[in-house]
């Protein structure tokens, strides 16, 4: 007995698959405001976040584990698109009793005397802040890295005269498509109804128009206009009759 052949169904067009997306952000980015926006304009599309570390901001981008990656400049561009955000402000953390505690901000130059350890070295901002509470040496960061990982028996100071850091998102160039483009969109503040916005563009629906009740239109015959004659047409200057006394 042959087999059934199975009917192949054709695929409908207009049903775009199902994706989500995902993107990856160094310690001191606070990527809250972002997902709200995401889920208020964008609800059946799924978008899941992770924390990476400095030195794999960019390998996540690579190995494909995310879309997107809020990074922290400098970078290796090379086929990438990269979009600076914003500046950080650099502090100074020393340990807890250290006499920068009683300033609101510090000079870099008024440190020269002092011993700086080196955050990359040491395997990161938490291992560094570490080794800080301990009295061997300050660390320079960002302000929202000291804030996030909090270590006890430090100080944070302001740092003024000192390179500033930026915060940038990055996604590989040959990847950007119109979900890319929202997420994109959003993070730089635009508007849900900003024409550069690729949700906005989508063609709404026509509204179909609605039904006629008053009914078909009855034309009323034309009548003609009837006045009442003159009574002094036709007639020569004083020729009207004059009354009898």
């Amino acid at each position: 007995m042959p087999a059934e052949e199975e009917t192949a169904q054709p695929h409908d067009e207009s049903v775009p698959e199902s994706r989500g997306l995902r993107f990856a952000y160094v310690a001191g980015v606070t990527p809250g405001k972002w997902i709200r926006r995401w889920e208020e304009r964008m609800p059946d599309v799924p978008l899941h976040s992770f924390m990476s570390d400095d030195g794999a901001q960019l390998a996540v981008l690579r190995d494909g584990s995310a879309d997107l990656s809020f990074v922290r400049l400098p970078v290796e561009r090379e086929g990438l698109s990269v979009i600076p955000l914003y500046e950080e402000q650099p502090v100074v953390v020393a340990p807890k009793g250290h006499e920068i505690s009683v300033f609101e901000d510090v000079a870099l130059a008024d440190l020269a005397a002092e011993t700086f350890l080196d955050v990359a070295a040491l395997g990161g901002p938490e291992q560094a802040l570490q080794v800080v509470a301990t009295g061997a040496g300050l660390a320079i960061l960002p302000m929202s890295v000291a804030r996030h990982f909090n270590v006890k028996d430090t100080v944070a100071r302001k740092l003024t005269g000192a390179p500033t850091t930026e915060i940038a998102l990055a996604w590989p160039s040959d990847s950007t498509d119109a979900v890319i483009e929202e997420f994109v969109g959003i993070v730089r503040g635009r508007t849900a109804a900003s024409s550069r916005q690729p949700s906005a563009q989508q063609e709404k629906p026509k509204r179909e128009p609605k039904p006629d009740r008053r009914g078909p239109a009855v034309k009323k015959p034309k009548v003609a206009q009837r006045y009442a004659p003159n009574p002094d047409k036709g007639r020569g200057k004083g020729s009207r009759k004059k009354g009898k006394r």
